[in-house]
């Protein structure tokens, strides 16, 4: 079983605040902006009469289902149906299910390389291999043409292609004909398009987000995955969806969700809730967001050695350093660099690739905190760079 690249140096951390070390969390997507009060509110005005906190059915609440396809999706020009519509524990229980629904022990998945981590490991868990088509730091990740899916393709084993749009690690934002690309892939081979979209409101681009659910011909072949943890800052609330116009596949998804009785009941009532944010709030949202990432990347290409491309969705983003190894770097940050008692955390990179040898001077930064902080955090970075043994440079 993998360890999570992003979590499993979080008892250095621990052990670092445990000693009054001040550490600047550029290591995971949890954002510090503040949840839609609607959200909030929703979930106290349910419990102030609450006696009981019963099961929900195993698809989730209709009311936040009828929402969801009501109030979101239609609104955004995704034309789904409820039947067509499950809720489930967030994300992350979302892609796994997908996956599982696509692939069998032993069949293979085509991912673009960086991808999130757990997408290794559900996919050990289940028996799966990933294959991957590789996207380069220096080209800004850009995807590189159709007959590089052709190359990994394996006849009778290849079941489904797995993208992250935006991206998480990358920030990579897929342009409408990268996507029509990859669905014309998927239909001449039979393929399941398993669309990971959890970021789709943080496009800093003049051009719009365009979700695998509107490529024409692809109705039976593409499986959406979403959750309401970054659009509405409601990471803890642990609601995700799968989605899909392929019955078959929505009947399967309902077996693994009988398997878990039901979804967060009181995270059920906050997505209720936060359906009703108003748009200036993520307009607001994404301005700061737009600061930040400005912030983070200005600051880390003034660096001496360091290569940032800038990210164009998400808020993430996968860092070229001057290090012989991102691990022991981040490792080395934790324990023993230290500035006035504090100190930066980041992801190592080499987990988010399978390529042998790719990603091991790489770091991703989330750059989820407020700009003073994050400019505080950036100038730690680059002292650590100068102090760091195995620099480089």
């Amino acid at each position: 079983m993998p360890a999570s690249a992003i979590r499993k140096l979080v008892p250095f951390s621990d052990k670092a605040e445990a000693e009054g070390i001040k550490v600047y969390h550029l290591n995971v997507g949890a954002p510090d902006i503040k949840s839609p009060d609607c959200a909030i509110n929703a979930v106290v005005d349910k419990c102030k009469n609450m006696h009981h906190l019963s099961y929900t059915n195993s698809a989730g609440l209709m009311e936040l289902r009828k929402g969801m396809v009501e109030k979101y999706y239609k609104k955004i020009g995704i034309d789904v149906e409820v039947p067509e519509l499950l809720i489930d524990v967030a994300g992350s229980e979302a892609f796994a299910v997908a996956m599982q629904i696509a692939a069998d022990k032993g069949d293979e998945i085509i991912v673009i390389e960086p991808f999130y981590t757990n997408y290794q490991t559900f996919a050990f868990l289940n028996g799966i291999t990933l294959r991957t088509v590789h996207t380069d730091i220096r080209q800004g990740f850009d995807i590189p043409g159709i007959e590089e899916f052709e190359k990994v393709y394996n006849p009778g084993k290849t079941k489904a292609v797995l993208i992250s749009n935006p991206c998480n690690p990358s920030g990579k934002l897929f342009s409408k004909q990268e996507m029509l690309q990859i669905g014309e892939f998927c239909r001449k081979h039979d393929l399941f398009l398993i669309s990971d979209e959890v970021y789709r409101e943080f496009c800093y681009t003049d051009e719009p987000h365009f979700s695998a659910m509107n490529i024409p011909g692809c109705e039976q072949n593409v499986i959406l995955v979403d959750s309401v943890s970054k659009r509405y800052n409601l990471c803890g609330a642990r609601i995700g969806c799968i989605v899909s116009h392929n019955k078959d596949v929505m009947a399967a998804a309902l077996k693994f969700a009988q398997s878990r009785l039901c979804p967060p009941v009181l995270g059920q009532y906050a997505s209720i809730g936060a359906l009703d944010t108003p748009q200036s709030y993520f307009d607001a949202v994404k301005e700061e967001y737009i600061r930040r990432r400005d912030t983070a990347v200005e600051a880390l290409n003034a660096m001496p050695g360091v290569f940032a491309p800038k990210p164009l969705g998400a808020f993430y983003t996968v860092v070229e350093l001057p290090i012989d190894n991102a691990e022991n770097f981040a490792k080395w940050l934790l324990t023993e660099f230290r500035i006035d008692g504090e100190t930066v955390m980041v992801t190592p990179a080499a987990s988010f690739y399978r390529t042998p040898g790719c990603g091991l001077n790489q770091v991703r930064i989330a750059y989820v905190l407020e700009v003073p902080l994050l400019k505080r955090a950036m100038a730690i970075l680059a002292e650590a760079l100068k102090a760091y043994p195995g620099r480089t440079i």
